[in-house]
């Protein structure tokens, strides 16, 4: 008998309900914009009516469990939203509650890096792994954690938080730290990078070839500088090169310290994995014990543009899954 999950992917300006099947099948999919001028219980109000739009137009498929996948921090056991940067106001949000007082089935919270790696565990690059290491570089830099078979997510969800270590005192802030592996390597990092470098050749009385109208450097965002990358343009290149090689020195910890499978790197890396890999793995070769090198894959994400919503679908899955095992 074929068995049905309810995903639920909250973002900072956008939702969306996701009905899937067990081989996470999208069936359908309902988005919303999240409305910031109002709460977040009318906010998640909303979400509940777009899930329950989508349960009534398919009745032949009752829902086992319904997954949330969110921006932490949060509270997984409890079900509560914390204060995420991306939803100011949502602080201490019972989400858990609201949608199974509405919805009548098991409902599963976790941040969206964990929801990655569990979707790229379950059904992606990391399939058939006991330990995996799934690293978001995009927006952010996260990791959600497979170990020994299970998600690991620490004491208080806050396990993987890769992207707040320090690994220069100063450089390109992310996290809210200068010189972070987020400041690095994340599509803001990179644009800092490259804003950085530009200031440099305007002081030298150069042009800045992968910005050509100096007025607008300060808005230069990583998609701009990748175009110019992938033409070959060589201070583009140096760039995404800088990037790789911090990506390397994080990715040398994770490989020492953990000692994984696979990493798979989602996002920037999926879409750019030329421009930093050859930087990258330069770096982790020098840096990570030859052992657990070895042991180790390095991969992109494998469920393209989907893993958003396929991640919430495993969120649900890996809820009744985990259930089970302490039954």
């Amino acid at each position: 008998m074929e068995q049905y999950y309810l995903g639920i992917d909250i973002g900072g300006t956008k939702c969306a309900v996701i009905l899937g099947d067990g081989n996470q099948r999208i069936i359908e999919k309902q988005g919303l914009k999240t409305d910031r001028s109002i709460s977040a219980a009318a906010m998640i109000g909303n979400i509940i009516d777009a899930a329950e739009i989508v349960l009534q137009n398919h009745p032949d498929k009752p829902v086992l469990s319904t997954g949330i996948s969110c921006g932490g921090p949060l509270n997984s056991r409890t079900g509560m939203i914390l204060s995420p940067p991306n939803l100011p106001g949502w602080d201490e949000v019972p989400v858990v509650r609201f949608v199974k007082e509405r919805l009548g089935c098991d409902v599963f919270l976790q941040n969206d890096a964990n929801a990655c790696a569990l979707a790229e565990w379950k059904f992606g690059a990391g399939k058939g792994s006991e330990n995996m290491i799934f690293l978001t570089f995009g927006t952010g830099m996260g990791a959600g954690l497979i170990l020994n078979g299970r998600l690991y997510a620490g004491k208080q969800d806050m396990a993987g938080e890769i992207g707040h270590v320090r690994m220069e005192n100063n450089g390109p802030e992310g996290f809210g730290k200068a010189g972070s592996f987020e400041g690095f390597c994340s599509g803001g990092g990179i644009a800092q990078l490259a804003v950085a470098r530009g200031r440099e050749l305007i002081s030298q009385g150069k042009t800045v070839p992968y910005c050509p109208n100096p007025e607008i450097l300060e808005k230069i965002s990583a998609k701009d500088v990748a175009l110019w990358a992938r033409k070959g343009e060589s201070e583009a290149l140096a760039v995404y090169r800088k990037s790789g090689e911090y990506l390397g020195r994080g990715l040398s910890i994770l490989i020492d310290l953990l000692n994984p499978e696979k990493i798979i790197i989602g996002s920037i890396f999926s879409r750019d994995r030329n421009l930093l890999y050859p930087a990258a793995i330069e770096v982790i070769q020098k840096e990570s014990l030859k052992f657990s090198l070895d042991a180790c894959e390095i991969l992109p994400a494998g469920l393209g543009d989907e893993i958003g919503d396929i991640a919430s679908l495993a969120v649900a899955l890996n809820g009744l899954e985990s259930e089970k095992d302490f039954l």
